[in-house]
């Protein structure tokens, strides 16, 4: 499998791009020969995401979606600057040759990357993997985590990638900007949560770190054979953060159900090897900087996230720009995702963990 491999379809052959302006466009930025031919690649509900083949060159293409987009969603271009920052860092990365911001070309902007050889993965369960190989696929996206995290913004030219400080209040208020904003029905849940988050956040502890804002299993792409990640994709909510904003989100597999984006609730994940979600905590913490315990904000911050997520998806399908053709039965998942995190805060059914 590659670029966005394994549980992922591919429709058409060239679906919906001006192949004749792509094609002169990359004469122009990068020699070579051979036909054009291009394959969208199904499934993701960010941007669209195509194959594109010439000659020998196999590279993958992201633009921005057509239509009315929410205010800075579908940040392509942070998305290649980012690519670009983590190249040569033990974070593993597709190679971004090219931005593209011109709307001229195909409409949005894009930006052109190296196609990696390797499996990505809809399903958290990891289907038709070995219990031993899929362990140590889990340990590896916390040992991935863990990395990302230590690096040190300035280092890598990323030190005015978002604005330090307050990560949590400044996350909560754009999400519920977002929802607030939406043109869908109000979810009682989801409410709950836009009062209950900023009540019950810890105070800051002036953690910064590049936060990926979309760290799972279905945006790694492992090695066609070993159990390790050859490539950490989908890097359009990446900003300076807080750590504990991704490693709660990391949690969300053991918290939904496989029809919910995946998740493994329901499924006898253990014995498919899987490991708990405090060994997976333990691997994280046994190779991050010093880092505060994770709680029951953390997951439910991660839950509200991705509701409001969904809350967009469904609105980009009643305005027919989602990036999907799954977009219209997706988007019901935001009322599931936040009636997960207001369950688990009645039950107050997250303790705090700090690893090993």
């Amino acid at each position: 499998m590659s670029a966005a491999g394994e549980g992922r379809d591919h429709i058409g052959p060239d679906a919906g791009l001006d192949t004749a302006a792509l094609a002169e466009w990359l004469a122009a930025h990068l020699p070579g020969e051979g036909a054009l031919t291009l394959r969208r690649i199904g499934g993701g509900q960010s941007n669209p995401t195509w194959f594109v083949d010439r000659g020998a060159d196999r590279l993958v293409l992201r633009k921005k979606p057509d239509g009315p987009i929410l205010p800075g969603a579908h940040a392509v271009e942070r998305e290649f600057r980012v690519l670009r920052a983590l190249q040569g860092t033990e974070v593993p990365v597709p190679e971004a040759l090219f931005l593209e911001e011109d709307d001229a070309i195909l409409g949005t902007p894009f930006y052109i990357m190296r196609r990696l050889e390797g499996r990505v993965f809809a399903d958290a369960g990891l289907p038709g993997v070995a219990p031993e190989a899929r362990h140590e696929m889990y340990l590896d996206l916390a040992r991935v985590l863990a990395r990302l995290h230590a690096l040190r913004p300035d280092e890598i030219g990323l030190a005015d990638y978002g604005r330090p400080g307050n990560y949590f209040a400044r996350q909560i208020a754009r999400w519920t900007r977002q929802y607030e904003g939406s043109t869908g029905p109000r979810i009682d849940a989801l409410d709950r949560l836009v009062a209950w988050l900023p009540e019950n956040m810890p105070e800051d502890d002036g953690a910064i770190s590049i936060a990926h804002g979309d760290f799972r299993i279905g945006n790694m792409m492992f090695h066609p054979a070993e159990p390790r990640i050859i490539g950490v994709l989908d890097w359009e909510l990446s900003t300076l953060g807080h750590p504990l904003a991704d490693l709660g989100f990391c949690m969300l597999p053991w918290h939904s159900a496989p029809d919910e984006y995946g998740g493994l609730v329901g499924t006898d994940w253990r014995g498919a090897g899987i490991p708990e979600p405090e060994r997976f905590l333990a691997e994280y913490y046994a190779h991050a900087r010093p880092t505060a315990p994770l709680g029951l904000f953390h997951l439910a911050f991660a839950l509200f996230r991705f509701s409001v997520i969904f809350v967009g998806i469904a609105d980009r399908a009643r305005s027919g720009s989602a990036a999907s053709q799954e977009a219209a039965t997706l988007g019901p998942l935001a009322e599931r995702f936040a009636r997960r995190a207001v369950d688990l805060i009645e039950q107050d059914a997250f303790p705090s963990r700090t690893g090993p």
